[in-house]
């Protein structure tokens, strides 16, 4: 391949990268070009990119970026994956792809996560950690939750004086009403 073909690729490569903060190297294994085609469906649906990436190009492109590290040791062919919600929503899909029979072979490598390296356990780490909608959810319940604490305590020092009070006015009432049938 000739150095401005390559540097067309890079170039190419630096492009579709550009803006992305984190990516999960893989490797298709001995995947056919039938089951290459349903992985790339299937995460596209979930707006995945996967890009079949010869390592020594991706390192010239990604020189200088935090995906940089991603490629500190990996050799030969692999696939970059970008995309999704968060890297915890890609991180989430690719490893429920390890395990579907489908696509036997096709495996993490590692990956790029905010300038660090992540190695292939750490990518099922992150893929255990809740998502980005996930967090917003777990965030305002607690939110709610401490709001409604609030309320009741504030609610239930009122009720508790109101009652209070009318048992004071019932009283008086009372005290009034002996008072005058006395008299």
């Amino acid at each position: 391949m000739s150095k401005a073909i390559k540097d067309m690729l890079v170039d190419d490569l630096k492009g579709r990268l550009n803006g992305v903060g984190d990516l999960i190297v893989v490797s298709l294994g001995k995947l056919d070009a039938q089951k290459t085609t349903q992985l790339r469906q299937t995460l596209r649906k979930k707006r995945i990119s996967l890009q079949l990436v010869k390592n020594s190009l991706a390192r010239r492109a990604t020189s200088g970026t935090p995906l940089a590290p991603a490629f500190e040791t990996t050799e030969g062919m692999l696939a970059i994956a970008w995309g999704g919600e968060d890297v915890v929503d890609l991180a989430k899909e690719l490893d429920r792809l390890q395990g579907v029979k489908d696509f036997e072979g096709f495996e993490c490598r590692g990956g790029a996560l905010d300038g660090s390296r992540l190695e292939a356990a750490d990518v099922k780490r992150v893929a255990k950690w809740p998502s980005r909608a996930e967090q917003l959810s777990i965030l305002s319940g607690q939110i709610g939750s401490l709001g409604s604490t609030l309320s009741a305590q504030i609610l239930s020092a009122g009720g508790t004086l109101a009652g209070q009070l009318k048992s004071r006015v019932d009283d008086l009432e009372k005290a009034e009403g002996a008072g005058a049938v006395a008299s």
